[in-house]
């Protein structure tokens, strides 16, 4: 079966990706603030939509700098590099958002959005991996 390429392998990335981010990450945040899960669902769709938001960007940018490199395919230190990258830009953009939807200080906020970026780091990772070895590599990896 050929790898899965182009839009469609963004699009179907990004769907498989953020329906399961929204399960978990609703459980997590109920869980963290003490909200039900009606609150904590509704703030999880937000960070969904900004997560799709950067997740396309992040990634148009991460497979532009993998074609210029001149040592091909996805080692640990690259997928590593993938999740930090992809991770430390969403908590500066979801910290703000967490703190204003719950009504709470930038820093529990942070601490909040720490927890969750834990859990993500090993997600993110597995997730690739999975997904990469279900549809195959992208031509920029290849």
């Amino acid at each position: 079966m050929p790898a899965l390429q182009g839009l469609a392998r963004k699009v179907v990335y990004v769907g498989l990706y953020e329906a399961l981010a929204i399960v978990a990450t609703t459980a997590g945040l109920s869980a963290l603030s003490g909200e039900g899960l009606l609150t904590s669902g509704g703030l999880a769709a937000a960070t969904s939509a900004v997560a799709v938001v950067w997740n396309l960007l992040f990634n148009t940018i991460f497979e532009t700098w993998e074609r210029r490199q001149r040592v091909r395919g996805r080692s640990l230190g690259r997928r590593l590099a993938h999740a930090i990258g992809f991770e430390g830009g969403l908590v500066a953009l979801l910290v703000p958002l967490i703190a204003g939807w719950y009504g709470i200080g930038l820093w529990p906020a942070f601490l909040m959005d720490l927890g969750l970026l834990l859990f993500f780091l090993v997600f993110t990772f597995v997730f690739n991996a999975v997904f990469d070895r279900v549809f195959g590599l992208p031509a920029a990896a290849v």
